[in-house]
């Protein structure tokens, strides 16, 4: 989660006044409408239903949870609505704390029905992701099948890393290739970086989410690429959170230098796979200028981050950088907002009632 406890933004004057005309009141204009329908790919959800749980197992206590856990969804909704975004896909968060497989399967049991009870209370309001809990492989097969086949997950959600092993590693290979048999999309999150004790600050003073999260992003993207995982795996989709960390922003560094890496990898390859993974614009996005360059607008998705982000960075700066990028055409825009994401998951149509 990007790093929504700081104090509240100040919106930058011109991209504040872009984004309160857009909330004014509709117009009838096609942009306005696609701003009104926006889907946000990157909304995280700690299931209330799933804390009573996880506190009587004694996984957590609540009163140590910090901002990002304590979501509801009226607060959700409302952010939601002063946006204009029309359905969230879910996240669900803390997924890696169940001491055992036989406890990890009960506690997703307890989030598939909070999650499918949401979906159902308001209707296109909200999608879900199934978490992916790779050290618990066996409970990940049932889980992916329990969510996609019964109750109509969109996606699966997994950690950049487990324990230091990135995705792309081999021991991997059984979940991305039940993936790639469903033609499935894998949405990454990173956390902090493996060998020091979570949430501790790498360097004093600097919060992890700060850059440590994006170089944890980088090192998935790296490792994905290095080990040709969407070549072994070419049905599999990629999203990489906060616009792919650093990775756009050094792959003329990757192809420059990629041969001191085992194997070694060449620049095409590398500009390849940046043309086949996405990106969400949780962060929120920077100039997107190099992500365009790089990649193509049509890879980009809208993504806020809530409830790690406050709803004033969310209105101050994530959607104002979105809405005045001078990198984006309407068009790009409005593909931004919803139509790239109802096309790399179809799945959307049904969860959103769009037809």
């Amino acid at each position: 989660m990007a790093g929504g406890a700081v104090a509240s933004a100040v919106a930058v004057p011109d991209e504040s006044h872009a984004l309160a005309r857009r909330t004014a009141g509709p117009t009838g204009a096609e942009g306005d409408d696609a701003w009104r329908t926006k889907i946000d790919v990157h909304h995280h959800v700690t299931a209330p239903a799933w804390v009573d749980w996880a506190e009587r197992e004694g996984l957590l206590r609540r009163q140590e949870l910090l901002w990002w856990a304590r979501w509801d969804a009226r607060s959700a909704l409302d952010v939601m609505d002063r946006v204009g975004i029309a359905t969230a896909v879910l996240h669900p968060t803390m997924q890696d704390r169940y001491r055992t497989p036989a406890q990890a399967k009960e506690g997703l049991t307890v989030v598939f029905e909070a999650l499918t009870d949401l979906t159902h209370e308001h209707p296109g309001r909200f999608a879900f992701l199934c978490p992916a809990l790779l050290d618990h492989p066996e409970v990940t097969t049932w889980a992916l099948r329990r969510a996609f086949d019964d109750l109509g997950a969109v996606g699966v959600s997994v950690k950049a890393n487990y324990n230091g092993v990135y995705l792309g590693d081999p021991s991997y290979d059984r979940f991305l290739a039940e993936l790639d048999e469903r033609s499935g999309v894998l949405f990454t999150h990173p956390l902090d970086l493996p060998g020091r004790p979570p949430g501790v600050p790498t360097v004093a003073g600097i919060p992890n989410f700060m850059c440590d999260f994006a170089l944890d992003t980088t090192r998935a993207a790296v490792n994905l690429i290095r080990t040709r995982t969407l070549d072994r795996y070419p049905r599999l989709s990629v999203v990489l959170p906060h616009a792919g960390g650093f990775l756009p922003h050094i792959a003329t560094r990757i192809g420059a230098f990629g041969d001191f890496c085992t194997p070694p990898i060449d620049a095409a390859r590398v500009r390849d796979y940046l043309h086949r993974f996405y990106y969400d614009t949780a962060g929120p996005l920077s100039p997107a200028c190099t992500l365009v360059a790089t990649a193509g607008a049509d890879r980009i998705l809208y993504g806020t981050d809530w409830p790690a982000a406050s709803a004033d960075i969310i209105t101050g700066f994530t959607g104002p950088a979105v809405e005045a990028d001078h990198a984006f055409t309407d068009h790009q825009r409005r593909g931004i907002y919803r139509d790239n994401a109802l096309r790399l998951v179809p799945a959307l149509k049904r969860a959103c009632g769009t037809t």
